[in-house]
């Protein structure tokens, strides 16, 4: 049984001596009995949620294209800063986590459709003064570090009930190229809200918005890395192009915006954008868009929806949230201008 930061529990150990167990029992019932001010607590949560310092976070390939070297990849955490984290806010006497290790009955693999058997792990982390939480971790009994991998996966789920490392789960995915191995040539680099920095001062990632798509599985909600290729472009001024795109999704409406994202560059997301000349682009094609939005809704005011309305009929839409391109939208504007009497 693992103790504190993983270490042996003497009271539960089978090394254990018979005459350290009441007093190990009274130590453990002494620390549980801790109990923090509100305050305290609220400050102690504040630094588990802090995002770790981007030299410990690694990257992991999830998605591959097919046909072409390229990956999508995850921001992650080794355990041990977990572990850190832990010990510097609470000491390694001030928690602890128990693991329970069982196999599951045998699952069909979806990528190979073979019947393969699971290593499932319990972690319960104990924060003495805080409370416990348990989470579960899962990998194919056949890989010879499945229990490792498990036991690393739940022991992180578990921290995240407690808000450390919760922020990476606000990442799905920027996509890089590959080399012959099938790992990423660059990687990308956090920034913004997810470094310590951007965090103490207030930054933190979008909440509320529904921003997925299905098909390309990439969520433009707390995605904020950009990849760090030295390919030249000022990573600043990429940011602030990427910003600025990211701004105009609720000026176009999701379907344009997507649209426009989808015919220019060919993604779902600006943060997947590495070249600034792409970047610029889109933005172009947005404000254009942006535009032509406006004109529209002065041809509206001049003449009403019952006369615009069958402007859009003409064109087999029901509603202007319809439009999916610029090119659509140009014979939209026009055509509601030209019902408007507007001339330019």
């Amino acid at each position: 049984m693992r103790g504190a930061n993983g270490s042996a529990d003497p009271s539960t150990g089978r090394l254990a001596k018979p005459e350290h167990l009441p007093m190990n029992a009274a130590l453990g019932n002494t620390i549980a009995m801790q109990r923090f001010s509100p305050d305290k607590i609220n400050g102690l949560v504040s630094a588990l949620e802090m995002p770790f310092e981007p030299s410990v976070i690694e990257w992991r390939v999830t998605n591959t294209a097919k046909g072409e070297l390229r990956g999508q990849v995850v921001p992650y955490a080794d355990p041990r800063a977990y572990t850190d984290r832990l010990n510097t806010l609470f000491t390694p006497a001030g928690w602890t986590r128990r693991y329970a290790v069982h196999t599951s009955a045998n699952f069909e693999r979806a990528k190979d459709n073979k019947i393969v058997a699971k290593v499932v792990v319990t972690c319960e982390l104990t924060i003495f003064g805080l409370g416990s939480h348990s989470a579960t971790g899962e990998g194919w009994a056949e890989n010879d570090n499945a229990a490792t991998a498990a036991e690393a996966q739940a022991f992180k789920r578990a921290a995240a009930c407690f808000g450390l490392g919760r922020y990476l789960y606000y990442f799905t995915g920027v996509w890089v190229d590959l080399d012959q191995r099938k790992q990423p040539k660059s990687i990308p680099r956090v920034f913004g809200w997810a470094t310590p920095q951007g965090w103490r001062q207030g930054l933190r990632p979008r909440q509320g918005e529904d921003d997925t798509s299905s098909n390309s599985g990439v969520s433009r909600t707390g995605l904020e890395a950009s990849v760090a290729d030295g390919a030249g472009a000022d990573s600043e001024a990429l940011t602030a192009m990427v910003a600025q795109i990211e701004a105009m999704a609720k000026v176009l409406g999701r379907r344009l915006y997507r649209g426009i994202l989808k015919t220019v560059a060919r993604v779902w997301s600006p943060t997947e954008i590495r070249d600034a000349d792409v970047l610029r682009k889109v933005l172009e094609q947005m404000k254009s868009a942006e535009r032509g939005l406006r004109r529209w809704d002065v041809a509206l005011n001049r003449v009403g929806p019952e006369t615009l309305v069958p402007v859009l009929r003409s064109l087999r839409l029901d509603s202007l949230a319809q439009v999916d391109s610029l090119e659509t939208l140009k014979k939209v504007v026009l055509a509601a201008e030209q019902a408007a009497g507007i001339t330019h």
